[in-house]
């Protein structure tokens, strides 16, 4: 059993960010998965102690601090192996890959809030043009992310790169649809090899 406790859920996209980090980092057996299943209108009580706004992924560390959010918690982690680090610990190079591990961050973000949005609101209360919003934020990063950052991203599988995989990933199951890969053919063949690692074979969420 693991020192540490992970609130877990496997279609989360953020908690899968965590998962991977753990796998490659070689933590996966420190930490006990905790299953939660949660919503902006279904709260878990166990969640919300020490985590008041009832994040998902939350870590609790053996002494009892509870962390929240995905960033806070990948970067806990990997001050905690001994490998390479999974972002540069200083310098400029730092900077632009926590920034595009945040372009990845706020992709998930619209994706989430579009999937709620479709999900839980009764369709005669949707706000289509504030779906269409979100659609357009995804799109103009996947462009980005295809013209500007490719090299970036095949350069080594550190958080940004986890990052921006898990929100592919998720874009894949949520909205299948999309047609990404169309129009963002280098991104679709770089997504093609990384989702081939163990980490992301291990964290894929069930069908």
């Amino acid at each position: 059993m693991g020192s540490m406790t992970l609130f877990h859920s496997p279609l989360s996209p953020f908690v899968r960010k965590v998962m991977v980090v753990l796998h490659e980092t070689g933590q996966l057996d420190r930490v006990t998965l905790q299953p939660v299943n949660i919503s902006p209108v279904n709260a878990d009580a166990q969640l919300n102690q020490d985590n008041p706004i009832g994040k998902i992924p939350a870590l609790r560390l053996a002494d009892g601090t509870v962390l929240h959010d995905s960033r806070v918690i990948c970067e806990y982690l990997d001050q905690q192996h001994v490998g390479q680090p999974l972002l540069p610990r200083e310098g400029s190079a730092r900077w632009r890959r926590m920034t595009l591990a945040s372009q990845a961050d706020a992709m998930l973000d619209a994706a989430v809030a579009s999937r709620y949005e479709r999900f839980l609101r009764p369709e005669d209360k949707r706000w289509d043009a504030w779906l269409d919003a979100q659609a357009e934020k995804i799109r103009r990063s996947l462009a980005n992310l295809e013209q500007q950052h490719l090299a970036e991203l095949a350069s080594g599988f550190d958080l940004a790169a986890i990052g921006v995989a898990c929100a592919l990933g998720y874009l894949d199951l949520r909205q299948p649809t999309f047609g990404w890969r169309e129009r963002h053919p280098g991104l679709a063949a770089w997504y093609a090899e990384v989702a081939k690692r163990p980490s992301m074979q291990a964290t894929a969420p069930p069908a």
